[in-house]
């Protein structure tokens, strides 16, 4: 199977680059601005998008909002911005994933296929099937495995492909604290190399849909110094 990758920038030499590059592995589809992306979208399934921020009329960030309002596909961000403040703000949104301009072609081949491959399992072996738990539960937390969906109390809640990894991984051993290297090594399936607040911002993300009060989380604790853990919330 071919996947579709979208390459949404207002530059059309960094378009073309990154089509050279790509299109021997994928079929590309390319859009100049946040709502030509959008109309094509909508039209054609996308299995990943690799969005500029700066776009004339939609940008971006604006485009990854409607893209959150109904599909999970891996989001990846390019642009020119390199503060912080633009990278928390694209991954709170719901990306997965940030490379600032300018860049290496090969990093962002690299960091596509990494998003793909998480999503779906190219590294995973056909095996026959073997009888498997189809749910994670913990308190109020249900997390459907065969759908990728958590109910919280019930209620669908929708997870980035991201904070589905990360909740998943971390409510299959409830109670261990998993580093920041642990966690990206399992999640990003790729080495650690460099602190940065990916994770972190990933971690308020999936405490704002989760936690009764995200400011005092009763499920996902920091533990100082060490990195993160999930327990059920002590009954008072």
């Amino acid at each position: 199977m071919i996947y579709t990758i979208l390459i949404a920038d207002d530059e059309p030499e960094i378009v073309e680059l990154l089509q050279l590059y790509l299109e021997k592995d994928y079929h590309i589809l390319s859009a100049s601005s946040g709502l030509e992306a959008q109309l094509l979208i909508r039209e054609q399934t996308v299995d990943l998008a690799i969005l500029d921020i700066m776009m004339p009329g939609m940008d971006g960030l604006q485009l990854l909002k409607s893209i959150r309002g109904s599909h999970r596909f891996p989001v990846l961000f390019l642009s020119a911005k390199s503060q912080d403040h633009d990278k928390i703000l694209g991954l709170e949104l719901g990306a997965d994933d940030y490379i600032a301009k300018p860049f290496n072609p090969l990093e962002v081949v690299a960091r596509a296929n990494a998003l793909l491959r998480r999503v779906h399992h190219f590294d995973v072996p056909t095996l026959p099937p073997e009888p498997e738990v189809n749910q994670l539960v913990l308190g109020a937390l249900t997390l459907d495995l065969n759908e990728c969906v958590l109910y919280v109390s019930g209620e669908p809640v929708m997870l980035t492909s991201t904070e589905y990894k990360i909740l998943k991984l971390m409510m299959e051993e409830p109670g261990r604290v998993f580093t920041r290297k642990r966690i990206y090594e399992a999640v990003w399936e790729d080495f650690y190399m460099y602190e940065d607040n990916s994770i972190m911002v990933h971690i308020s993300n999936i405490r704002e849909k989760i936690e009764r009060d995200s400011k005092k989380p009763e499920y996902l604790k920091t533990i100082r110094g060490l990195g993160y853990k999930i327990n059920a919330p002590v009954e008072k």
